[in-house]
């Protein structure tokens, strides 16, 4: 391969190239005895899969440990909705459909200096009621990134609004 201009389809460790997936699947057709239990012990190899699969996802169902983290359904999070940009309220003419994305969920109290200092000026009123009224002293589940969205208008023109769905979610305050 070298100097002919072609890249190897598979590199071992020290930069020369393994049989290529061609190759493998020309010598496998030059025999056509071998195609029939080839094909078999691929099928086999499929129906494990998809069973192991069946496993893995029933195993967390019933609360068995996976790998994946666990959240909670109450966990802040980016959510999904298909509606008219007419809907958004925005003031655009236009009948198209987008996905706008949002954030739902709750999030856990945190613990930093600043919480435990607001919590205790709260609780020994050092602060004025009017203010502390107005002291937000739970996090909540906003976007830390947007996305732009472009749609048609009535008019056949393209519009973009800027930072208008949520491309993450985290708590925030």
């Amino acid at each position: 391969m070298k100097g002919s201009g072609m890249t190897p389809l598979c590199g071992g460790r020290d930069g020369r190239s393994s049989q290529s997936a061609l190759d493998r699947s020309v010598s496998s057709l030059s025999d056509p005895s071998d195609a029939q239990p080839k094909e078999a012990k691929r099928k086999k190899r499929r129906k494990k899969e998809e069973d192991l699969e069946e496993d893995t996802a029933g195993s967390r169902r019933r609360g068995k440990a996976s790998k994946t983290p666990k959240h909670s359904s109450r966990d802040c999070r980016v959510e999904r909705r298909q509606m008219k940009v007419r809907d958004l309220g925005l003031g655009y003419d236009s009948d198209e459909i987008i996905l706008f994305k949002y954030c739902v969920g709750s999030c856990q109290s945190s613990r930093t200096t600043y919480d435990l200092a607001l919590k205790a000026l709260l609780h020994n009123g050092s602060l004025p009621r009017r203010t502390a009224r107005k002291v937000s002293s739970h996090p909540c589940c906003r976007p830390d990134r947007y996305e732009s969205v472009s749609f048609m208008d009535t008019h056949t023109t393209w519009q973009t609004i800027d930072s208008l769905s949520a491309a993450s979610c985290m708590c925030m305050g």
